[in-house]
């Protein structure tokens, strides 16, 4: 089955600034491969033979870098927006899309199998299937329980909070294209909502291996780090 991906490579990377005066965020450097360089090995590897770049800000330049993807052995085109759509609205814009198929963000650093995630979509029926990962947030201040008489009754020291969040890696079925209006912002939220009023909410596979999403200048660093001690697990089946 011949494996086909999108790539949401729009933004403006305003929470990266001043990183990304120059370069656009997908082409941040994580070693000495840009991010979304990394995400095009990896799906090469797990057999996407076409993957298709949504972009916006910046365009040429990311366009000058991939060309039409042969360096990778891939098939590498381009959806231009000629304004902001958000994270969904773009697939309307693409009328070639298979019945099943990826979508991501393009600043992920993860060691997840693309190919494994998509096969788990179409074999599990699903209409829309979501990668998860669990965050842990620890509270820097001691937490105070309060009842309703304004009295102490209980005390957790820094506790830790759990969160389920959404990777920006989804499988879709071309179903649910129906509910993305033509020519305007729709948002993955957008979407989950009218999901969910539908009655056939989206499916969600948790995964408990690595993943960051670089948005923050914090977690860039932390990105860096990781991929120097890490990089064989990112890129299987080439040299380190």
């Amino acid at each position: 089955m011949s494996k086909r991906a999108v790539m949401l490579a729009g933004g403006r990377g305003t929470r990266l600034h001043p990183y990304t005066v120059v370069l656009p965020k997908p082409l941040m450097p994580v070693g000495e491969y840009p991010i979304l360089e990394v995400i095009v090995r990896q799906l090469v590897y797990f057999g996407f033979s076409h993957i298709t770049m949504a972009v916006n800000h910046q365009a040429d330049i990311i366009k000058a870098f991939f060309g039409n993807g042969s360096r990778w052995g891939v098939k590498i085109d381009y959806s231009i927006e000629t304004k902001s759509l958000s994270t969904m609205g773009p697939l309307q814009l693409l009328k070639d899309l298979p019945e099943n198929f990826l979508v991501m963000n393009g600043d992920i650093l993860t060691d997840l199998n693309y190919r494994d995630f998509l096969t788990h979509h179409v074999d599990c029926s699903n209409n829309f299937t979501i990668a998860s990962f669990q965050r842990i947030l620890k509270s820097e201040y001691g937490v105070l329980k309060i009842n309703e008489d304004n009295k102490l009754s209980g005390f957790e020291e820094k506790p830790e909070f759990r969160f389920d969040v959404s990777m920006g890696i989804y499988a879709l079925n071309r179903a649910v294209l129906q509910y993305i209006p033509e020519d305007q912002p729709y948002g993955f939220d957008h979407l989950m909502l009218d999901l969910l009023a539908d009655a056939t909410p989206a499916s969600v596979m948790r995964y408990g291996g690595y993943w960051l999403d670089i948005g923050r200048s914090d977690d860039y660093v932390e990105a860096i780090d990781i991929f120097e001690k890490r990089r064989a697990i990112f890129l299987k089946g080439q040299p380190a």
